[in-house]
């Protein structure tokens, strides 16, 4: 399975941008879609998930009001709507996908090949 992951770029601080991630193959009512992000150094950190079937969405603490995930089973594709962006948002952002619900990136069985996202103060 392929995810293609597109939409990262410079903004600035405030300003909004969107991902969008496909996968290769159908992503069927029971998988999880999402986000994780990593900056060098660190681990790659959880930014929001989403089911497939239901729609049941998943934030961590720090992006909660800020971003929106959705997805469009039609097109097979998921969306990272982020507003109110942050310095620290400035990340290259992953797309995955799951058999189950975990923020733990190990948990998870497919990646995107990760889009960099930064932000100016």
């Amino acid at each position: 399975v392929q995810l293609q992951a597109s939409g990262g770029g410079l903004v600035q601080a405030g300003t909004s941008l969107r991902l969008s991630c496909t996968p290769s193959t159908r992503t069927f009512s029971s998988h999880i879609m999402g986000w994780f992000r990593q900056v060098p150094g660190k681990e790659r950190d959880f930014v929001a998930a989403i089911r497939w079937g239901t729609g049941r969405t998943y934030y961590a603490d720090s992006v909660k009001g800020r971003f929106t995930i959705s997805r469009d089973s039609a097109e097979n594709t998921m969306t990272l709507q982020m507003n109110s962006l942050k310095p620290d948002d400035t990340a290259n952002y992953y797309c995955a996908r799951a058999n189950g619900y975990s923020t733990y990136w190990r948990d998870w069985n497919h990646w995107g090949q990760g889009t960099q996202v930064t932000v100016s103060s």
